[in-house]
């Protein structure tokens, strides 16, 4: 309560006047009480609360006055990582507060009497608390507070082949992009492109929209921003990440011992997560590269909220031609209609592809935390057939929009919960408009998500802790083929709800050396009566200084994946389209995985090998993308993958260097073909990568070189068709395609123009030796009804440079 209010009582109590200047009293709070009797009395109370002195003069006046004993205190409040200034923080020194202005200052005036230890306060840091040296002469000190660290997971390898990627105990792969190095071929940040420099992580046609985490299909891995599921993870068709590098603030990658908080993915997971951290100043960027202008902006809304906005579009629609896109165009228009042959007519192609992301961050309380999250993405590509007197228009669509909200409560030191509600939808659209044949082919895929999440972390003891969680999707997949000569329309939708609830005890020893994770996760899905227990294992032993031992393991499954139908689907850019299990034909693809890993580090060295076994269940033959005698196939199979990911990282100050061995035998299993067990489609025996990145102030430069043996093909035994009209295939991935091989250069170079003015530029240099490197070979029958070869070929030498201005 202020002392006025308190003063204007005691007036009508006890008929005193209480004579003062105004700003004597301004700032002055008390806590009052009911307990005393005499004015006297309540005159020391008083006094013992503020740092005022009541004299009694000509009744019935009593002057108040500040103390001419007292000393000042004085400071600044600053970011230790940043060195800004912190307004808003709050001083308490005995029963004396205050706050610190836009500049980070404070003073409070204390008696002597009280000079005991200072605590500082500040949302979203952790609490100082200090005893400092008060004199007369003292001068105004500077205080530095810690941003408060949410910590996933602790880190037992940093700097993992290069600045920014860490390793946890439960064996996921953590990436910092806010203190990144650099890997080879990047000059921006992309998540999905990083995660391929880590051993067991590969691309087989170099796209972001297949990536192949131990030998496993895209459709395989769950893809999650800030929580939200998302299907579709490439602009370009693939050659681009849809996820801004600007707002991807840290990025999660799983390839075993998968939380139990976690489902879907049976092959792993990539989880990215937008900062987290209240902005304090603006900041605003905007940047060019060869495919894409972005601009970003992160705005405080005062002490406790900021909110990130980002968006990105291509160039193609301002400058026609640039040596990248020209590459990147001729790469997605291998085997696809924009190929067709051109003879009797001329073809325009447009294309063009935006995204825009935004973020809120609001800190409720001290307790309590919310966030927003929005994402739109869209991709179109209209190609126009022109013939003597007709002319077509075909397009494809590729879209996404995703929504969610988020709350955090911390109810004391030992117990958190969260809660979060989702949206996420996704469209692929497209009309082939036949020129020569005069007919229209209409395809969609529609992906509509709802999630509610809603979980808890509960500190059992300092060696235990307890998480625990419900989760509800509700996923709608619509397909549709629509002709309109002949006259045809097939339309189907399937819709399907999943519930889970999971719990998991995390463990670490009294001295830090054992971390393990013993969880497990129940899905219940009412429409298929599909009940399933999945346990989840993690285990990281420190047996010395230099040598760790890992144990992963895991059971999942997952509902939704995709297949090709045709092989000319949306125009044969995009072949894939997402299915839901139907437990006949379209069953729950079911996986198990173990490994064994051992790690060495020491003195800037670390060696690193694991182990590791697979199994993936209840494939569709459709999924798979198969080119030889069983395309189109209807059939139900698995895949088996035993493998082992091998690293070698000399750590120096400034400098990283290292090499990496994949060794992986992928292969099939379906009953029902003829020949049952042969190579996988996408598997890769043996890949080698050399990289190495330095840093120097400003300066960043990465290169490398990887190497991976040829994928599996199928040939002919000859020219002519069997007696069923087709082509007469011979034992199916028996042949390899030629070995890969590819060199990459990057750099990177800052430049202050002014004191809050940063310039940024840096050149990428893709398959700088522009080797051919064949990644898929098939035949299908011309039209004199004999096999003719088709290749389709990685990216040959793509530059690619940035300039961004950061304020």
């Amino acid at each position: 309560m202020h002392i006025k209010l308190v003063l204007e009582q005691l007036e009508q109590t006890y008929q005193v006047k209480f004579t003062y200047a105004d700003d004597v009293l301004d700032q002055v709070f008390v806590v009052p009480t009911n307990e005393l009797s005499t004015i006297d009395q309540y005159l020391e109370f008083l006094e013992a609360q503020t740092l005022v002195r009541f004299s009694k003069t000509t009744p019935p006046f009593i002057a108040i006055q500040q103390r001419n004993d007292l000393i000042k205190l004085c400071g600044f409040i600053k970011d230790y990582s940043d060195d800004g200034f912190l307004q808003g923080a709050t001083i308490q020194i005995h029963n004396q507060a205050t706050i610190t202005n836009q500049d980070g200052y404070f003073e409070l005036y204390l008696k002597p009497e009280n000079q005991k230890t200072l605590k500082i306060d500040f949302l979203g840091y952790d609490t100082l608390t200090v005893a400092p040296d008060i004199n007369e002469n003292s001068a105004c000190s500077t205080f530095y507070l810690n941003q408060k660290e949410e910590i996933l997971e602790a880190i037992f390898l940093q700097n993992y082949l290069t600045k920014g990627i860490e390793k946890s105990v439960d064996g996921s792969f953590e990436i910092d992009f806010s203190d990144f190095g650099l890997v080879p071929g990047q000059i921006e940040s992309d998540v999905l492109q990083t995660i391929q420099a880590l051993p067991g992580i590969q691309s087989v046609d170099e796209t972001v929209s297949n990536i192949n985490i131990r030998g496993g299909t895209h459709d395989q891995n769950l893809i999650t921003w800030d929580g939200i599921k998302m299907y579709q993870s490439g602009h370009f068709f693939g050659l681009i990440s849809i996820f801004n590098p600007n707002i991807t603030d840290h990025a999660q990658l799983i390839k075993n011992g998968t939380h139990a908080r976690h489902g879907d993915g049976i092959s792993g997971s990539i989880l990215m997560r937008s900062q987290e951290k209240i902005t304090k100043e603006f900041r605003l960027s905007a940047g060019l590269n060869l495919i894409n202008a972005d601009v970003f902006t992160d705005i405080p809304l005062g002490q406790r909220s900021s909110l990130q906005i980002s968006g990105r579009k291509s160039l193609s629609q301002f400058i026609e031609t640039t040596p990248t896109y020209t590459e990147y165009y001729q790469r997605i228009a291998q085997d696809t209609e924009l190929e067709s042959d051109q003879q009797s007519r001329t073809s325009d192609v447009s294309f063009d592809f935006y995204d825009t992301n935004l973020r809120w961050n609001y800190i409720i309380s001290d307790k309590d935390r919310l966030r927003a999250n929005f994402l739109l993405i869209a991709n179109e590509l209209i190609f126009t057939e022109n013939a003597t007197t007709i002319s077509r228009k075909s397009s494809i669509n590729q879209n996404s929009i995703a929504g969610g909200v988020w709350y955090q409560r911390n109810w004391n030191d030992n117990l958190t919960t969260e809660v979060q509600v989702y949206e996420t939808d996704y469209s692929l659209r497209s009309i082939n408009s036949n020129l020569l044949q005069r007919f229209r082919f209409l395809q969609k895929n529609i992906v509509s998500e709802t999630g509610i999440k809603i979980s808890g972390v509960k500190t059992l003891s300092k060696k235990l802790q307890l998480t625990s969680g419900y989760d509800f999707i509700e996923t709608g997949i619509t397909n549709l083929n629509d002709i309109d000569d002949p006259l045809y329309r097939d339309k189907k939708r399937r819709v399907l709800r999943n519930h889970a609830v999971y719990s998991q005890v995390g463990y670490t020893s009294g001295n830090g050396k054992t971390s393990a994770n013993l969880g497990a996760r129940y899905t219940y899905i009412p429409r298929l009566s599909f009940h399933r227990v999945e346990p989840r294992l993690s285990v990281n032993h420190k047996l010395n200084k230099q040598f760790t031992l890992e144990v992963l393991g895991e059971f999942k499954h997952q509902s939704t994946s995709q297949i090709i139908n045709l092989q000319d689907d949306f125009l044969g850019i995009e072949k894939r389209r997402w299915i839901l299990s139907n437990e006949t034909d379209v069953p729950i693809i079911r996986s198990r995985q173990v490994s064994l890993g051992l790690q060495y580090d020491d003195k800037g060295w670390l060696v690193s090998g694991e182990g590791y076994s697979k199994k993936v269940t209840d494939i569709t033959a459709r999924s798979q993308n198969f080119k030889n005698q069983y395309k189109g196939f209807l059939a139900t199979g698995a895949y088996t993958v035993n493998g082992l990911d091998f690293l070698i990282n000399k750590r120096f100050r400034k400098l990283s260097s290292w090499m990496s061995y994949s060794l992986a035998k992928n292969t099939y299993d379906f009953d029902s073909f003829e020949i049952g067990d042969f190579s996988n489609n996408i598997d890769i025996r043996h890949t080698v990568t050399l990289g190495t990145s330095y840093s120097f102030k400003a300066l960043k430069v990465s290169g490398g070189i990887k190497y991976n043996s040829g994928l599996p093909t199928t040939i002919i035994n000859s020219d002519n068709i069997d007696e069923n009209n087709s082509i007469d295939f011979s034992s199916p991935n028996a042949e390899r395609l030629k070995n890969y091989l590819r060199l990459d250069l990057s750099a990177t170079y800052d430049v202050m123009l002014g004191k809050r003015t940063k310039l940024h530029t840096g050149i990428a240099l893709i398959n700088l030796s522009n080797t051919q490197n064949e990644i898929d070979r098939y035949y299908e029958l011309n039209s004199d009804q004999r096999p003719m070869p088709t290749s389709k070929y990685a990216l040959g030498f793509t530059p690619n440079a940035v300039v961004r201005i950061i304020f």
